[in-house]
């Protein structure tokens, strides 16, 4: 029974070891676009957008305080067919002072939810600090940028997102219905 529920569980599974996949369930291929057996024994490295992503991911997975090994964030993944995609991921470590030994990690498709939009890296740099509830004086000053610059990368990320106004910005990249 317990196969049965990996199988068909409603959500993408994969364990990980030392964050190459060594089974996943039907969801996850799906999710991803493949079969399961494509998944088996390849690095997860190959469903990010990037190698720069796969080590920050990596980076705060291994500077965690989280007692119980726990993780969850959203961020753009990528399918076998190279189309880009929001995830939400959450996994739990088998040993929270060795996160990579061995895991359980869900991934779910929101990029329903949540469009992918090219970003330059300052501008993801000023929505980051935006969601963060920082006005554009204080990202000015935490960029080093005048806030008349931030004001501009507001405008394109206004304009990139389709938002009328910050608040609505701010939904659009947190993901939270309007």
């Amino acid at each position: 029974m317990n196969e049965f529920a990996f199988d068909h569980a409603p959500v993408g599974l994969a364990v990980l070891e030392d964050r190459v996949i060594k089974t996943c369930n039907l969801q996850f291929a799906q999710t991803f676009c493949g079969d399961t057996a494509e998944f088996l024994d390849r690095t997860i490295a190959e469903l990010y957008p990037s190698q720069e992503d796969f080590q920050r991911v990596g980076n705060v997975l291994q500077h965690l305080d989280a007692p119980e090994g726990s993780y969850t964030d959203e961020r753009i993944m990528r399918r076998l067919n190279g189309e880009l995609f929001w995830c939400r991921v959450r996994g739990r470590s088998t040993s929270p002072t060795q996160p990579f030994a061995a895991g359980v990690w869900s991934f779910v498709d929101i990029s329903q939810d949540r469009p992918v939009v090219s970003l330059t890296p300052r501008e993801r740099e000023v929505a980051i600090l935006t969601c963060h509830g920082l006005s554009a004086k204080e990202i000015g000053k935490e960029l080093d940028l005048s806030y008349r610059t931030i004001e501009t990368h507001r405008a394109h990320l206004l304009a990139k997102f389709g938002a009328r106004k910050l608040p609505e910005l701010v939904a659009k990249l947190s993901g939270m219905p309007l």
